[in-house]
């Protein structure tokens, strides 16, 4: 393999990670947008809170899309599926009740802190400016993360069942936005820390 093979490979992952990103950001977009409305007719309490992530999410989504054009970076092919698929998550947990809905949060931003932590550690000699817009973002998810841990009033069956359902269907949304490739940019990421 070439140098310009391996600075293509990398950029290639750059990319893949942009796309994943800002799907996902969509994709978290829509499971607020469904709970706040389910929440304003049923537990109009937490819209707040549901309202200040959501913000957060749509700023996450435009800064990843910003970052794409110099990265030669296009949005996800399967960004309806995102779409769709949120709407569904959130409008589900919310009719479960609040506690399901901070539990489809610990879910998501748990598995998403995972997948930026993996990010991270790749991007840091590959693209700086990258990594440091990944890391405030990340202070962020952290955050929500924290806000959804807080908000649980019990964590029994409901949270034993639904949190590995939950993370499961969100690294399937990221192994899929990849066609497989959040896969191989595991195993790069491994190798590249090897080197």
């Amino acid at each position: 393999m070439s140098s310009n093979d391996g600075k293509r490979d990398l950029a290639l992952t750059v990319r893949r990670i942009l796309k994943v990103n800002h799907a996902g950001e969509f994709g978290a977009i829509r499971i607020y947008g469904a709970q706040i409305w389910m929440a304003r007719r049923l537990f109009p309490d937490i819209v707040p809170a549901l309202q200040e992530m959501r913000n957060d999410e749509i700023d996450h989504c435009r800064l990843f899309r910003d970052a794409m054009p110099s990265r030669k970076a296009r949005p996800c092919r399967i960004i309806a599926l995102w779409s769709l698929g949120g709407y569904v998550l959130g409008f589900l947990t919310a009719l479960g009740g609040r506690n399901m809905v901070w539990i489809c949060t610990e879910a998501v931003e748990s598995t998403v802190h995972r997948h930026l932590q993996d990010q991270l550690t790749f991007l840091q000699t590959i693209d700086p400016e990258l990594h440091g817009l990944i890391a405030s973002i990340q202070m962020q998810e952290l955050a929500h993360l924290k806000e959804a841990e807080k908000n649980q009033m019990k964590q029994g069956l409901s949270h034993a069942v639904l949190l590995p359902v939950i993370s499961a269907l969100t690294d399937l949304m990221i192994w899929l936005s990849t066609w497989g490739d959040s896969s191989w940019m595991r195993s790069e990421m491994a190798r590249f820390d090897q080197t």
